[in-house]
């Protein structure tokens, strides 16, 4: 229940500090990005705010998966556009339907074509996680990659196949094993780290290091990775940032965080 409670405050602080423009319309200065979320943790958004520039606000609303399994991906998938509708209606400046895992297992293909509809009907511009993560690996100017992710099993050759027909070399998609899936916001980054780095040995060829989720707390180990192993790491979270301001033209770089956000490269579609 505690969690609960979290979430539910997290969500009503954002409510009432939000400008009028995102509920009134009408306030310039300030740009609201809607957020939809793909569980009930408070983790994303409590990371995500200090890396944002001043100016940029959040809207989010919740979907509340739970197993993290592909059968639940795609049962709960139809929730997303009523979301996106609600966040459209608020006069959002950008969309981002968050959760890599729910668009990656129905396809590059399906989801591209979900994306351009959605565009089209609520003539708002948006992105998934997905997307982004695309987005940033043509922006680091790399084609092969090795993942890690806090899944098990065949979802992981699942978000393989994804980066594979996005036109990537795939080195792995090493899983995290042991954990629950609602467990993984309190895995210690450590033990991330030595996963991810361990895996990056074993995959020769790997040009840069993806990382897939935000439920896991890592921010923290970014930097000392793209140190430690000499490549550019794609975190979900600094990612996000990345492509929030590159869409909203701005221009504000942050270290202490890896290259995507130190040196903030262009947004481009292809290499």
């Amino acid at each position: 229940m505690s969690h609960r409670r979290d979430v539910l405050r997290l969500a009503t602080a954002a409510l009432a500090a939000l400008p009028a423009r995102a509920l009134a319309q009408g306030l310039t200065g300030h740009k609201i990005v809607g957020l939809v979320m793909p569980t009930m943790r408070p983790g994303t958004v409590i990371d995500m705010v200090p890396l944002l520039p001043r100016g940029v606000g959040l809207l989010p609303v919740y979907l509340a998966f739970r197993e993290g399994t592909e059968d639940e991906f795609k049962r709960g998938f139809d929730e997303y556009e009523k979301k996106i509708a609600i966040l459209a209606d608020h006069g959002c400046d950008l969309i981002h339907p968050e959760g890599a895992p729910p668009f990656m297992v129905r396809g590059l293909t399906e989801e591209t074509a979900l994306v351009d509809a959605w565009q089209r009907k609520y003539r708002t511009p948006m992105f998934t996680s997905g997307q982004n993560h695309i987005h940033a690996l043509h922006a680091l100017g790399v084609r092969s990659i090795f993942g890690a992710t806090y899944f098990t099993g065949r979802i992981n050759d699942l978000y393989a196949r994804y980066f594979a027909d996005a036109g990537f070399e795939v080195h792995g998609m090493q899983g995290l094993e042991g954990i629950e899936f609602k467990q993984v916001q309190d895995v210690p980054s450590s033990r991330i780290y030595d996963l991810i780095k361990a895996g990056f040995h074993k995959s020769p060829g790997a040009k840069c290091i993806y990382m897939l989720g935000s439920g896991w707390r890592t921010l923290d180990i970014i930097e000392r990775l793209e140190q430690d192993l000499g490549v550019p790491v794609v975190h979900p979270q600094t990612a996000r940032v990345w492509e929030i301001q590159k869409r909203l033209h701005i221009n504000e770089p942050m270290q202490g965080f890896g290259v995507l956000m130190s040196k903030l490269p262009p947004l481009r579609d292809a290499i």
